[in-house]
């Protein structure tokens, strides 16, 4: 008689945080920085047509990395839960935390129990009265969510570019300083914007505020 196999279960979670974190980190990066002007949200994206940022609601907006077909999913369940959580109780009811929350519970649940994790990360943004009430949820590949930084630098980044936002980041940045900061996240301090997809949750816009933008500040 066979004797089945035994894998102790940290030895598949580690096997499987490793697998999505090679994903990731495949894909081009995404940054998401708060500024005195609103959000920015900007993106290495040499595709016109598969977007990695989007608007979500009123206030809110998506940044996604990884597989595309994966945080699409995301992105699209997103929009609807804002709807239907909009339309049941109040418009003002939808936030970026609720929306984090929610996809925090899907990816962690197909990270243990799919065949195969999620190869994303995802970030979800929300626009403020004042820089001081801007929230940026960082949701990683197993669910976790981090919130306790205004700004967000997903995927393939370096290092280097990760500790260029740290340094850099200050409340009462500017749009222009957070677009520098958002090129060396990016890994790219030229003035080009070629390659780049650039949205911005615009502070104080009445009714929605995100917008399209067609290159970095």
């Amino acid at each position: 008689m066979t004797m089945p196999l035994y894998v102790p279960p940290e030895q598949i979670i580690k096997d499987r945080a490793d697998f999505a974190r090679r994903g990731v980190a495949k894909g081009r990066p995404a940054v998401v920085i708060s500024a005195a002007d609103g959000v920015l949200l900007a993106a290495s994206n040499p595709s016109r047509a598969l977007k990695k940022l989007s608007e979500i609601y009123d206030r809110l907006a998506f940044a996604g990395v990884g597989r595309w077909s994966e945080f699409e999913a995301l992105r699209v369940a997103g929009i609807r839960y804002a709807d239907l959580r909009g339309y049941a109780y109040d418009r003002a009811d939808v936030s970026a935390r609720g929306l984090a929350g929610v996809y925090a519970q899907t990816v962690s649940a197909a990270f243990t129990g799919d065949p195969k994790p999620l190869e994303i990360e995802v970030a979800v943004a929300q626009v403020g009265d004042t820089q001081v009430s801007d929230a940026v949820f960082h949701v990683r590949f197993d669910g976790a969510v981090s919130d306790e930084l205004p700004w967000a630098v997903l995927g393939g980044a370096s290092a280097s570019g990760r500790q260029a936002v740290a340094d850099g980041w200050r409340l009462g940045l500017s749009l222009a300083e957070a677009a520098k900061l958002a090129r060396a996240a990016l890994g790219d301090d030229r003035a080009s914007t070629s390659g780049y997809e650039v949205g911005l949750l615009q502070r104080g816009a009445a009714g929605r505020a995100f917008r399209r933008l067609d290159a970095l500040p």
